[in-house]
This record gives C-alpha cells, structure tokens and sequence, in this order.
C-alpha cells in the first residue's frame, strides 16, 4: 500500500471517529504480510470480523478501503442474547465492540485488510482499551 493511500485511510479514520476519542497510532509501520493468499480472478465476497477499541472509528476507515463492499459496527463475543450498547458498555457481556468487514477479494486480499487494521484502525499493544477509550468492551479480536 503506498503512503499516499496509508495518509488518505489515517485522514478517513480521524473524520470518522468524532463519536469515538481513540485513533491508533503504531510505533512503526506495519510491513506487508509474508505470507497471505492472492488476490481472485473473479469477483466475489468474503467476510472477517474485526474488534479493536471503538466500532465507529474502525467502521469509518474501511468505509473508506477500496474492495470493501460493506463496513458494519455491531458486538461479538459476547453471552448476553440481546447487546446494546448501554449494557454492553458496562463490560459485563463478554462483548467486543466489532466491525463486520464484506470485501471483495478480487480487489483486496485478508492479508491486506489486516495490515489496514493494524496500521490505521487500531493499535494492538494496549490491552483492552484503545486510546482513553476503556473496558473489554475495546480489547482486541479477530472473529
């Protein structure tokens, strides 16, 4: 990914996260997966399942990913039948606020999406928080 599309994805999260006050901010730069499986000849769809600190801020930076057909907030994880977010923001769910990512992996690859993840959407060294943004309700999961 070049850095003009790296600094265009970091603009797109920080418009995207006015309800959200964390933003990640990675010490270096995340490299390119060494291992990740090619891009399709056909068009088609894929989904993966993504927690790490604010759902809106991370739905706001893949609204933005080119190949990413849709971009979903919503719980996961979680034992009670019927998450909202006042219950959920207590963290007594088991919930982790998450985002449902539909791509199209004709245009972008799983590898590819997670580097998005890991170097604009989130930053995996904080345990169960994300920026000042608290609770297990934040931590960090891939479903």
């Amino acid at each position: 990914m070049s850095s003009s599309r790296l600094a265009l994805l970091l603009f797109a999260s920080l418009l995207g996260s006015t309800a959200c006050t964390a933003k990640a901010n990675p010490s270096s730069a995340i490299p390119a997966p060494d291992v990740d499986a090619p891009r399709t000849s056909a068009a088609g769809q894929q989904t993966a399942v993504l927690s790490g600190g604010c759902f809106w801020g991370v739905q706001a930076v893949f609204q933005h990913v080119k190949g990413v057909i849709s971009a979903t907030s919503g719980y996961s994880g979680g034992s009670a039948k019927n998450a909202e977010y006042e219950l959920v923001s207590t963290g007594d769910t088991g919930h982790a606020e998450s985002v449902q990512v539909v791509f199209d992996p004709s245009q972008i690859t799983y590898g590819e999406l997670l580097r998005v993840f890991f170097s604009v959407a989130h930053d995996p060294t904080q345990l169960n928080r994300q920026g000042p943004d608290e609770g297990t309700q934040y931590r960090s999961s891939i479903f």
